[in-house]
């Protein structure tokens, strides 16, 4: 009686080749997927943490009521500068009236 199961060494070389050309691809296919994993949980925490000092500014100038009349003042001491300039300017002989 003829064994039909048995294989020519070709084919188990064959075989042997496919099952391990195999689990390189598992392998190659599970580290990719752990390095996925790892960038996303890393985007996630990074997000998170970019909303969270978002609100933390909206928090910090939600309750700034002094932010116009900062500005006000700021405009006032410009257009007092300007007008020293224009003196000093004027006295130097550098601007013309």
């Amino acid at each position: 009686m003829v064994d039909t199961l048995a294989l020519t060494e070709t084919q188990q070389s064959l075989w042997v080749g496919a099952i391990i050309g195999g689990a390189v691809i598992v392998v190659a296919v599970a580290a990719l997927l752990t390095i996925l994993v790892v960038l996303v949980r890393t985007i996630d925490k990074r997000v998170v943490a970019v909303r969270d000092n978002l609100r933390a500014a909206a928090a910090n100038t939600a309750d700034t009521a002094l932010i116009e009349e900062t500005a006000k003042r700021v405009d006032a001491v410009l257009a007092e500068g300007l007008r020293h300039h224009l003196f000093l300017g004027r006295v130097l002989g550098k601007v013309r009236s």
